[in-house]
């Protein structure tokens, strides 16, 4: 799908609108706005071309400013919320004794004041708000949990945290919250949003920890028309579309299918709309029984299918009877395939799309006795098979294009970075990460970017950003990979060359 990004960077004193300016922006249904992203110092804004331009994108936004320059507005449009807090975090004792302070001490210091969100980011509703107090101001932990407790709060410096979910992180832990600040269950999943106000309740005694959340599945439990059933998982199977457009400033991902060119490879060789449901198939594929008289297509490069232990022909749509099963092996000549069903998989979407996000709890991989329905009409009882195997050529160099207009490709990171190949060291749905020179990297202030972006932290070895990478990142960015160029990155094996190329 085409895409054009740009970043809004308005002066210091105008930074405090950013949020409300993606309130509005997204509020406007301004056509072909598939994204608006407010961090601390920027807003990250993602758009079709073909339906509206930067120019005039821009212009909306100095106007924006223009009208409410010098303005006494305030950060909020809604009252302060209130969460309850339980101050018994595993680093409150030595936050106490670094700040001079006892623990009772800085949970009212911490629960003393107001904090408004500047952004959500990092997983699903993380709110990063400010100001801490200055005592307790303290930086992050040299040595990240590989995983925090969902619901912690927690402070960096001068910003104060909730992780919604469990995830790595190396913030100090304070305490727990006592209401979910996400909840994808909820009708308002999101508590917060960037721009709002919250004060912190301290809660006496040691009330029992909140329950964590099931997945929330994208298909419904029992479908109209049940079309398969999953017999054998294998190692990974998601619910796949084209993604989740316009939440990023909730702090949710893209998502979406990993390999775009083969998914729509799949749903085209049955003449489905480009953005059906697919399941996207790693490593290991399932073990599937046909549950009623269809028309599937298989595409990508992971895996071999076979029905009834018969091979079928690469990236082609086939028939299927009640009482068939269909299969896969590894064929070691890429990663990841996709299996889609004429007139797509009947799914649950949320905020629009029925794409997995693991980490925010939103669906789930394929488990054993999982039924699949088919969102179409009834077959009629003919198709003609077809076949197309897309042009790849193996090994060819990834074009390198600016990480959104406006923003310099500098001849120095150009020259590095395609001086001399890499190797992939390993890839998974948030990156591809790469071995090889060492690159200029470093922290840089925390905003979003596009899918393909090349990240480069402290340590110098670079990562390529993909769909499930977090909504902001810290890390020096100094170029990103051409959207077209993303499929064949992502059906890469480790061990295998990766080249840059400029765009």
């Amino acid at each position: 799908m085409n895409a054009a990004s740009f970043y809004h960077r308005p002066p210091e004193s105008e930074r405090r609108l950013l949020p409300s300016a993606a309130h509005d922006l997204l509020a406007s249904g301004w056509p072909g706005l598939r994204d608006v992203v407010p961090a601390y110092e920027s807003l990250y804004i993602e758009y079709d071309p073909r339906r509206t331009r930067a120019a005039k994108l821009r212009a909306w936004l100095a106007g924006y400013h223009a009208a409410r320059r010098g303005q006494d507005l305030p950060e909020n449009r809604t009252p302060v919320q209130e969460i309850p807090v339980c101050y018994d975090g595993a680093d409150l004792a030595e936050i106490a004794a670094l700040s001079g302070l006892s623990p009772q001490e800085v949970a009212a210091l911490h629960s003393g004041q107001t904090y408004t969100v500047r952004a959500l980011g990092f997983v699903a509703g993380f709110p990063f708000m400010e100001t801490t107090p200055l005592a307790l101001q303290w930086p992050r932990r040299a040595a990240p949990r590989a995983s925090v407790p969902a619901h912690s709060l927690a402070v960096a410096n001068a910003q104060t945290g909730i992780y919604p979910v469990a995830a790595p992180g190396g913030w100090n832990l304070l305490g727990r919250t006592l209401e979910a600040v996400y909840d994808p269950h909820r009708p308002r999943p999101f508590l917060l949003e960037p721009g709002q106000q919250v004060r912190f309740r301290a809660v006496t005694g040691a009330p029992p920890p909140l329950p964590a959340a099931p997945p929330r599945l994208l298909w419904p439990e029992q479908p109209r028309q049940p079309a398969l059933q999953v017999r054998k998982a294998g190692a990974l199977g998601l619910l796949m579309d084209q993604g989740r457009f316009q939440a990023g400033h909730y702090g949710l991902v893209r998502s979406g299918y990993l390999d775009g060119l083969s998914a729509r490879l799949a749903n085209d060789l049955l003449g489905n709309a480009p953005g059906c449901a697919a399941l996207e198939l790693h490593l290991t594929g399932p073990e599937l029984d046909i549950l009623a008289p269809g028309v599937l297509a298989w595409t990508g490069a992971g895996l071999d299918a076979l029905l009834n232990g018969q091979a079928l022909p690469p990236h082609s749509s086939f028939t299927v009877q009640p009482g068939d099963r269909l299969t896969f092996r590894p064929n070691g000549r890429g990663r990841v395939t996709y299996l889609a069903v004429l007139g797509g998989f009947e799914t649950a979407a949320f905020m629009g799309s029925a794409s997995t996000d693991l980490r925010a709890g939103l669906g789930r991989a394929l488990r054993a006795g999982d039924v699949l329905g088919m969102a179409g009409p009834e077959w009629s009882g003919f198709h003609l098979p077809r076949q197309f195997t897309p042009h790849r050529i193996p090994y060819a160099p990834l074009r390198l294009l600016p990480v959104a207009d406006g923003e310099a490709l500098a001849a120095t990171d150009l020259s590095a970075l395609c001086a001399q190949p890499f190797t992939l060291r390993d890839l998974d749905r948030m990156a591809a990460r790469l071995q090889g020179p060492l690159l200029p990297g470093g922290e840089i202030t925390s905003e979003a970017c596009p899918v393909g972006t090349i990240q480069v932290p402290p340590s110098g070895e670079a990562l390529v950003l993909l769909n499930d990478k977090g909504t902001l990142g810290g890390y020096r960015k100094p170029a990103r990979v051409h959207p077209d160029d993303l499929p064949r990155l992502v059906q890469t094996l480790p061990g295998q060359t990766v080249r840059f190329v400029p765009g």
